[in-house]
């Protein structure tokens, strides 16, 4: 967890206590006011309603920042990824292999294995019926990611350019390692276009919006 979504939830949790200490004493005072009895029930009723309403609504916007764990799940292969791939009771073909700019991993007595776009667990399936295929008895495979592929930041940044991508990076983590914001940049907004996109999207800059292998991101610039 992220110290921003401790310290929303620290504030949430500090804004419930005062605001059940508010309305506390604003139920003594009706209690103690003489009104009418319908309306002192009405009042009443808008009290605990204004009590509940609040924290709800500040745990839902937390967990709605946070990432899905299904994304990492489904991460596909690209360009410039580096894996290892095991295959077990075969030392001589099991290595560290880098898909190459057509999308491919070039692996020992197989060939080229087309594996841009693939999930790891595709390509453990493509790598077994291949090996199957008169090579291996049985072959079992397994593949871990060494490295991804590189992001690229532009635009309103002291330093644009490609940087290596790291597990946990975020757009902020992003532009402090491309040297911080130009005194022109608009740190509201910021635009992102996904590896295999045609198109940018424009989105809030919030602090923990992650970045993903690949990603171009783009700081605009503000007009005020």
């Amino acid at each position: 967890m992220t110290f921003t979504i401790c310290l929303q939830i620290l504030l949430a949790a500090v804004g419930s206590c005062l605001r059940a200490c508010y309305v506390a004493s604003q139920i003594n005072w009706v209690k103690q006011t003489a009104m009418p009895s319908s309306f002192r029930a009405i009042m009443l009723i808008f009290a605990a309603i204004f009590l509940h309403a609040g924290p709800a609504g500040a745990v839902e916007s937390v967990a709605a920042s946070q990432p899905s764990p299904s994304a990492v799940a489904a991460y596909r292969l690209g360009v410039a990824d580096k894996v290892r791939v095991i295959v077990f009771n075969e030392q001589s073909l099991t290595g560290e292999f880098t898909v190459n700019s057509n999308g491919d991993l070039s692996m020992p007595l197989i060939g080229d294995v087309p594996v841009a776009g693939k999930t790891t667990g595709e390509v453990i399936a493509d790598i077994e019926k291949l090996y199957a295929d008169g090579y291996l008895r049985d072959p079992r495979i397994s593949i871990d990611i060494l490295s991804y592929r590189p992001f690229f930041i532009l635009g309103e940044v002291s330093k644009p350019g490609e940087y290596p991508f790291s597990n946990g990076l975020t757009v902020m983590n992003a532009v402090a390692t491309a040297q911080g914001f130009t005194y022109r940049a608009n740190k509201g907004k910021v635009f992102i276009k996904h590896a295999g996109q045609d198109k940018e999207e424009r989105v809030d800059l919030a602090a923990d919006l992650a970045v993903l292998p690949g990603d171009t991101i783009r700081i605009g610039e503000r007009y005020f």
